[in-house]
């Protein structure tokens, strides 16, 4: 099932499985399917839009390695208005930096689970696999007050 909300940084398509999200992709939906849960995605992003920067509290499943659901656990658990480095993230997985920059990099459902909240260890942004890039992981750590 997909939904297409609207954003400040343009259409984001919100995409279900079995009762969990599985992606946020940039762009419309090729056909739009409403269910609770994608109408439940689409009031917490429009309420993390509208400047009230809070954990997502919904169900994701997203496809990945062991190592990447490890690294995307991590990251949720990082509240927002917050960061953490590659590295910190990584010692506190047990991993190493570059595993979580991979895996930061394949993360399907960006801002919900916010890989944007990954820094590098001076401070610099990083890398965002977004739309937009570090304008868009710019953008979201200034909404959040991370900035």
């Amino acid at each position: 099932m997909e939904w297409t909300v609207e954003s400040p940084l343009g259409p984001l398509t919100l995409v279900a499985e079995e009762g969990a999200l599985t992606r946020l992709r940039w762009g419309r939906a090729a056909r739009e399917d409403e269910s609770n849960l994608l109408a439940r995605a689409a009031a917490e992003l429009a309420a993390y839009f509208a400047g009230d920067p809070r954990d997502f509290d919904l169900p994701v499943a997203p496809e990945g390695t062991a190592h990447d659901r490890r690294v995307w656990r991590a990251m949720r658990r990082i509240p927002p208005g917050e960061t953490r480095t590659y590295g910190e993230t990584a010692r506190a997985i047990g991993s190493g930096a570059q595993a979580v920059g991979n895996a930061c990099g394949r993360n399907p459902i960006p801002i919900i689970v916010p890989c944007h909240r990954i820094v590098g260890a001076n401070g610099a942004l990083g890398g965002y696999s977004g739309q937009g890039g570090a304008a868009t992981k710019r953008f979201l750590l200034g909404l959040e007050g991370a900035l």
